[in-house]
């Protein structure tokens, strides 16, 4: 089997992406990999879609991990905006509301991931991995029986303890602050397999993906610090 590799430093600003950009299952897909991969894992991005830190955080689990990282437009397209937040009017609210009932509709977007899962799947493992909205998604189809072998969410949206009921596999949860400390408690005791939960206690929700600020010294240890646990946990369950 393949092993690990060094992690490559964190790039603070102006990252250029390691991968290449494809069409999978008839959806754009962000694709980095190694010459040797051990594994493969199906990565969802949060609701910004295709940014930097969360492009670089594909590019460490691949080169860090020796994996072949796929991470495909779910959205297709319709990502929020950063005007958006905070959302403390009526109308960033209605923008919001309107991302999640549409493109952005976790069950829809499950249904996409099963699709898209039958264009690539072969004889290889695979894990799956999710940040905020994406951690969500992760969360339903891993208790729909869509044969990964293990899967990790991160300061995941709208943790719901009943999602966890039907997960059998080994589990990552790493919350942030802001999630509802009762909420991840509740998960992690659902959750009927292996499982490894930490809150990162002073990070804000999206600190892995559309809320990390690199230039922060904090923020980017904890970027660091969390995705070299992702990097580990699917290192021991690949």
């Amino acid at each position: 089997m393949a092993k690990p590799r060094k992690a490559p430093p964190v790039v603070i600003r102006d990252y250029k992406p390691k991968g290449q950009f494809t069409t999978i299952g008839g959806l754009k897909t962000y694709h980095t990999t190694t010459p040797s991969p051990r594994a493969s894992i199906l990565f969802i991005y949060d609701v910004f879609g295709f940014i930097p830190p969360t492009l670089q955080g594909a590019d460490i689990l691949a080169q860090a991990g020796n994996f072949s990282v796929y991470v495909p437009d779910l959205l297709t397209g319709h990502y929020a905006d950063r005007s958006w937040f905070p959302t403390d009017t009526p109308e960033k609210a209605k923008l919001l509301t309107g991302l999640f009932l549409s493109r952005g509709d976790v069950g829809v977007a499950g249904d996409r991931v099963g699709k898209w899962m039958q264009t690539v799947r072969g004889d290889g493992t695979w894990g799956i991995a999710g940040l905020c909205w994406g951690g969500k998604v992760v969360a339903i189809v891993t208790g729909w029986g869509l044969e990964f072998a293990c899967a990790a969410i991160a300061h995941p949206l709208m943790l719901d303890p009943g999602d966890a009921e039907d997960i059998s596999i080994p589990f990552l949860l790493l919350a942030s602050k802001d999630e509802d400390a009762e909420d991840v408690q509740e998960f992690s005791k659902a959750l009927k397999g292996k499982r490894v939960v930490e809150t990162f206690a002073d990070q804000i929700h999206g600190w892995m993906g559309g809320g990390a600020d690199l230039e922060d010294q904090r923020c980017r240890e904890e970027y660091e610090r969390g995705y070299g646990m992702l990097v580990e946990f699917f290192g021991e369950n690949l």
